[in-house]
């Protein structure tokens, strides 16, 4: 395990590649879930200084607060409301430029203004979780945190779905 994180420069790409071994080696080994997914979490709120990073799980017919980074969030998110329950009930990466213009947002900080939630399969192809990244700044996420952020999660898929 690593104890360590090495903020990586350059671009945000360059970035997502040098992070991506690191939240390797600090899952390897270790088979639990909420630890890794909190460890995920620190990791790219460290690297990239997002302002909310964290996920929410599906329980009880529900999205539910896990692991996170940043200030106190909303704990339960019904599935067809805000930017989360879209991603979960659309099954797909959802990118919000200015969060104030997308119908429904569900408004946990007035500090959030973009947003991107990436929902977490299982192998059967059902959404098991979200990942939800705020920025404190308008238009801060294209495809490259998309590309990242996925490949990430793919080993959430790999090892605990």
């Amino acid at each position: 395990m690593a104890e360590d994180l090495i903020i990586p420069q350059g671009s945000r790409s360059q970035q997502y590649e040098a992070l991506f071994p690191q939240i390797q080696g600090l899952v390897a080994g270790e088979n639990d879930l909420t630890a890794n997914l909190a460890n995920i979490a620190a990791a790219i709120k460290e690297v990239f200084g997002f302002f909310w990073v964290g996920f929410y799980l599906v329980k009880d017919e529900q999205l539910v607060l896990g692991p996170f980074q940043g200030p106190v969030a909303c704990t339960r998110i019904p599935f067809h409301k805000g930017v989360c329950g879209h991603a979960y009930t659309k099954a797909e990466t959802i990118i919000v430029p200015d969060v104030e213009e997308f119908p429904g947002h569900i408004a946990c900080a007035s500090a959030s203004k973009s947003e991107i939630v990436l929902p977490v399969k299982n192998q059967a192809g059902r959404v098991t979780m979200v990942l939800d990244v705020d920025s404190d700044l308008l238009n801060d996420f294209s495809e490259v945190d998309q590309i990242g952020l996925e490949k990430i999660l793919g080993l959430i898929n790999e090892a605990w779905q």
